[in-house]
């Protein structure tokens, strides 16, 4: 019955969670598309983020953070939210095109899967932005850039705190999402984080999460009840540890490590009450700022890097206090 009553309350919990890691209608900072003129032709750019979703709190911080930022300018800006639908996002992709906008940021529904939107903009010569999540490389010379965290640096230092955490070994389980190249690079990371221990920990399971509390939690809980001496979970972002951390409590376990990766404001008061043993950072609000930077200068004729890689961190507790409530 408890059991039963905590499913219940995973509703509510779903909603906070899904805050680190799709929907609504797009929105406009400015409520303006680009006039279709380019080159900032009356001394102002007209920009659009074309996300993967806004019904998470790491994208809506970057699209409040480009408002900002296009307010502060004075420039246009228009965000559109495909709500993780790819044909949606192709045709607002080519909708975008149309418009005439100076550069255009992009996060990716699937990240093989919208050659056809990036070519809308390349044939109308808008630069392309790739943020947070990677175009496949068969696609990267239809972008200027890609601006992300490190991901494999995040997974490495959940690896490395681990073996830390447990200097003889674990046994443990991975929640993954292989379908996302930055989780993959994560789980990478981890994987090599454990170093020359890595023979010390013995995974139990690997089973795909789907970065979400709703996937992950029966999956954990099934992954617990098959291994009684489990150890410890590494999960690739906040949502999908949320959900161990929830089959962990719903379990009557208070053993059980979980290590994941995001630092949002729910993974940070996860951390600090104890439902997270660690988490690293991932900086959208950096990301937003250094993209948005970027665009400008390449409107301006300055050179850019093709890729920016931004570092992650390990989130203290202070850390933790100090931003309760907010990205970094």
């Amino acid at each position: 019955m408890k059991k039963q009553f905590f499913k219940f309350s995973l509703i509510a919990l779903t909603v906070l969670a899904l805050s680190a890691c799709g929907n609504g209608q797009g929105t406009e900072a400015g409520n303006q598309a680009g006039s279709g003129d380019g080159g900032g032709k009356d001394g102002t750019y007209s920009f659009a983020f074309l996300t993967n979703t806004q019904n998470n709190t790491f994208q809506t911080a970057m699209n409040e953070t480009y408002e900002r930022l296009a307010k502060e300018k004075g420039y246009k800006y228009t965000m559109l939210d495909p709500d993780y639908d790819l044909n949606k996002q192709i045709n607002q992709m080519s909708d975008a095109a149309n418009q005439g906008f100076d550069a255009v940021f992009v996060i990716p529904v699937d990240s093989a899967g919208i050659r056809q939107g990036l070519e809308a903009m390349h044939d109308r010569n808008i630069p392309v932005f790739n943020v947070d999540t990677a175009v496949i490389k068969e696609d990267r010379d239809l972008v200027k850039s890609i601006i992300a965290t490190d991901a494999y640096m995040a997974g490495k230092l959940m690896g490395e705190q681990m073996v830390k955490d447990y200097p003889d070994g674990a046994k443990i389980a991975i929640l993954d999402f292989p379908s996302n190249e930055s989780c993959v690079q994560r789980v990478a990371g981890f994987m090599d984080g454990l170093g020359d221990n890595a023979a010390k920990f013995k995974i139990v399971a690997q089973q795909d999460g789907k970065a979400a509390l709703d996937a992950s939690m029966p999956i954990a809980e099934d992954i617990i009840q098959a291994n009684a001496d489990i150890d410890a979970f590494f999960a690739i972002n906040d949502p999908s540890a949320l959900g161990v951390a929830a089959a962990i409590k719903a379990s009557g376990r208070t053993d059980i490590g979980v290590y994941s990766i995001d630092a949002s404001p729910d993974g940070k008061a996860a951390l600090l009450d104890g439902s997270f043993t660690a988490v690293s950072a991932q900086v959208p609000i950096q990301i937003a700022e250094t993209s948005f930077n970027m665009a400008v200068d390449y409107l301006q004729g300055k050179e850019i890097k093709p890729e920016v890689l931004l570092p992650s961190h390990i989130v203290t507790k202070e850390m933790a206090k100090e931003t309760a409530g907010k990205w970094q």
